[in-house]
């Protein structure tokens, strides 16, 4: 999927493959003079090369119980999840992973040498939701690691206390670490905060970050928040990879950071989707039966199944190569006859984006489900 994104995503006229809200400008977040004033007067030297203590003070307070000496800050959360995996994943481990989910960590567990084991979300016709029977049985002492994307990508599903609760009792049994990537922790429709894995079990690892909830992609600040031992391990693994944040983007992120501030953001991101949920619902349902969905509680994703005989990776490609809009196909995800679609630009931008789409399965005959899988 990066590499799809990274490569096309500059080319096409119309880009539904992002998972986040449209980003801030640099002078709505340093809109006051204090705060531009300080931004000018940074050195642009290395900072402290695992956050400042400022800024790992800010993070931890987002987390019930934890402190600076809890946190790594990383250049994004890719790089969070690159050197949580790294550190512990070792040839002849397991690693059970709720699935759908971003590829990232199943891609570094086969590279690192570990067996991974699918842990699918079940969906009821109303929601997709945790098994934690399934869970139970795909654990063994061998599990070192189980991972999990609360709010879900790509789904757009989260997941309440009570399904974390049973996640950590099964890592407890097990003596397993759990890695819970909640970068879209703070982008619920409905405006309340998805419950964190934070303070569940002992072996709990917290990545995050600020590109999706908060619409700050280009800062590339992602975090870690875990024991103090393993985050001063991580820092060390750290140090071969990008060694520090950016200065201007350490600061930036304090800035984004300070309480006021994040909860105007959050309410920003939460304000966009809101407003552009009823336009691509609309869409979908305005297809006479060729898309079946279950609406997302979290994220500018929506994870619509199409009822048509065309790999969704050939039906990406078409709509790309004919109507210049990307657009993420569930091959991606392993579950073809998916695409994932965002929704989370300006609103004028996304029914023009919706519209190409529609011209593209026009003329592929895709009008109605009477050509249904």
């Amino acid at each position: 999927m990066e590499r799809l994104q990274s490569t096309v995503e500059n080319q096409v006229e119309f880009n539904l493959a992002e998972s986040g809200v449209h980003p801030l400008r640099l002078g709505e977040l340093v809109h006051d003079t204090g705060a531009r004033e300080a931004l000018l007067a940074e050195r642009l030297r290395y900072t402290q090369t695992n956050g400042t203590s400022a800024l790992r003070a800010q993070i931890a307070s987002m987390y019930p119980g934890a402190t600076p000496g809890h946190v790594l800050v990383t250049n994004g959360g890719s790089e969070a999840n690159f050197v949580a995996v790294w550190n512990l994943v070792e040839p002849g481990d397991e690693v059970v992973m709720m699935v759908p989910n971003y590829m990232q960590i199943w891609g570094l567990a086969h590279a690192f040498g570990a067996t991974v084991r699918d842990w699918p979300l079940v969906n009821d016709g109303w929601r997709w939701r945790i098994d934690a029977d399934a869970l139970e049985r795909a654990v063994s002492p061998r599990t070192k690691l189980i991972v999990i994307c609360n709010p879900n990508n790509p789904t757009g599903a989260r997941f309440d206390a009570a399904d974390l609760d049973r996640v950590a009792a099964v890592a407890g049994r097990h003596g397993s670490w759990v890695l819970a990537d909640e970068i879209y922790r703070g982008a619920e429709l409905d405006g309340r905060e998805t419950a964190t894995m934070w303070g569940r079990h002992d072996r709990v690892i917290v990545t995050s970050g600020l590109s999706k909830a908060y619409g700050l992609p280009g800062l590339r600040i992602g975090w870690i928040v875990g024991p103090p031992a393993l985050a001063a391990s991580l820092w060390g693994y750290h140090d071969y990879t990008t060694i520090a944040p950016a200065a201007l983007s350490d600061a930036l992120a304090r800035c984004a950071l300070e309480p006021a501030r994040r909860t105007a953001i959050v309410s920003r991101t939460r304000a966009i989707l809101n407003q552009n949920f009823p336009i691509i619902a609309n869409w979908l349902d305005g297809h006479g039966g060729l898309f079946s969905y279950t609406p997302p509680e979290a994220g500018g994703i929506v994870y619509a199944r199409y009822h048509h005989a065309i790999n969704s990776t050939e039906l990406v490609t078409r709509l790309r190569q004919e109507k210049s809009v990307l657009v993420v196909p569930g091959d991606h995800f392993g579950m073809d006859g998916y695409l994932r679609l965002g929704f989370g630009e300006q609103a004028g931008y996304l029914r023009q984006a919706l519209d190409r789409v529609h011209a593209g399965i026009t003329d592929l005959g895709m009008r109605n489900a009477d050509a249904c899988r």
